[in-house]
């Protein structure tokens, strides 16, 4: 067991655009795979080969594998030579001492020019595999899968396959900023955003110097746990406290929970033309009716606020879908801590539900907009987030405002 075979599926259909996503494959892999005993990875023809040392740690390269999106599924695999006899000699090897009941053979040619197709490849296999361990062939239901695979100038034998988590590989779709609250919803979007192939820099509003640091905590933890997904990560932390006490003072009741919400997409969307971050559009967790400020009608008003997109992954998604996700991260038991979140602070009892532009702007004349962005931007904190591990840890932290451009 010296290989690594690593599949794509998604990438498979990009023709053209092919090469430019495989190779950021490469690199995310590469990168995942750091200090887990690689020798080289090399690109295949519908494939990633990945050559290992002989004291690679594979169940630490399997559980990073399983977090790099692009990747369908993958398999612990022994080269052979193209030839029949080969390839059958080096299965018998790999089941040696192994118990099984069933088998199936999982044969495909990818290199036409190889003289024995698929099912006969197959079919020689299993032949010598129930020769040697008496195992029945079931094709629909194998206790083990045996995949050959028969490429240019050599061939594959591996055991079974493990899942990966599909998707683009992260960078191939460019850079965005999340609004990062520290509930349910906000890192599934963040994750799918990831798993569409975006690198993913974070910004979360809290509530300083009127609450304590529950939430900031929280999202320390979230993006720590979102990291290994992507490799690196940015958290901004954004002091709104004082821009909310401003607007409550400023701005009848009804008017505010938008108010606020618009104010966040200003920063952020400052924040997204930062020079360290660069995103092209703004990513929020909001889905369609669920929360006053999720109507379609202010959900339209926040927008309208930001000049970049704003995309929502999780618009036509109810909770219970949303929350099913999040379990499967893993972000779900962080999300549901008790924390002192800012979108608690100064909320009126009856919001507005369906503001509408005109209203909104004349609510705004009374609010110093590019001062209240200001502030926001120098109350900004940066922490930053390193991971070939599979546990992130903060790189550093930063107390002075990013430069925009």
């Amino acid at each position: 067991m010296n290989r690594v075979v690593v599949h794509y599926h998604e990438i498979a259909l990009k023709r053209g655009n092919r090469p430019a996503f495989v190779n950021q494959l490469v690199d995310n892999i590469g990168r995942a795979l750091r200090g887990t005993g690689v020798k080289r990875i090399r690109a295949l023809a519908g494939r990633i080969v990945v050559n290992l040392t002989p004291h690679a740690d594979w169940p630490e390269i399997s559980r990073r594998l399983q977090r790099v999106f692009g990747i369908a599924n993958f398999a612990l695999s022994w080269r052979a030579e193209r030839d029949i006899d080969a390839i059958t000699a080096t299965v018998l090897e790999a089941i040696d001492g192994r118990q099984f009941s069933s088998f199936a053979v999982r044969a495909k040619r990818a290199d036409k020019g190889f003289h024995i197709p698929s099912p006969e490849i197959g079919r020689l296999v299993g032949s010598a595999v129930v020769e040697r361990s008496h195992a029945k062939v079931d094709l629909r239901n194998p206790e083990l899968t045996i995949n050959v695979e028969v490429v240019q100038r050599e061939a594959f034998v591996g055991l079974g396959r493990v899942a990966g988590p599909g998707g683009l590989p992260v960078g191939a779709s460019g850079t965005v900023l999340a609004l990062l609250s520290g509930g349910i919803d906000s890192p599934v979007a963040a994750w799918r955003m990831m798993r569409r192939g975006c690198q993913v820099a974070f910004v979360h509003f809290h509530g300083a110097p009127y609450q304590d640091r529950t939430s900031r905590d929280k999202v320390m933890e979230l993006a720590q746990l979102l990291t290994p997904y992507q490799l690196d990560s940015r958290l901004y932390l954004v002091a709104f406290g004082e821009i909310q006490r401003q607007i409550v003072t400023q701005v009848a009741r009804p008017f505010r929970v938008v108010l606020y919400r618009r104010m966040m997409m200003r920063i952020a969307e400052a924040l997204a033309a930062s020079t360290e971050t660069r995103a092209l559009a703004l990513v929020t967790g909001e889905s369609l009716g669920q929360v006053a400020s999720q109507t379609l009608s202010n959900l339209t008003v926040t927008e309208e606020a930001v000049s970049i997109p704003v995309l929502r992954p999780l618009i036509g998604m109810d909770k219970a879908e949303i929350t099913a996700q999040a379990q499967q991260i893993g972000s779900f038991e962080i999300s549901i801590q008790p924390d002192q979140d800012c979108c608690q602070l100064f909320i009126p009892r009856h919001p507005a539900t369906r503001s509408t532009v005109p209203e909104i702007h004349a609510a705004e004349q009374a609010l110093d907009i590019p001062a209240l962005v200001r502030q926001g931007l120098e109350s900004v904190t940066v922490s930053t987030f390193a991971s070939p591990a599979i546990r992130a840890t903060a790189a550093s932290e930063q107390t002075k405002a990013p430069a925009t451009c």
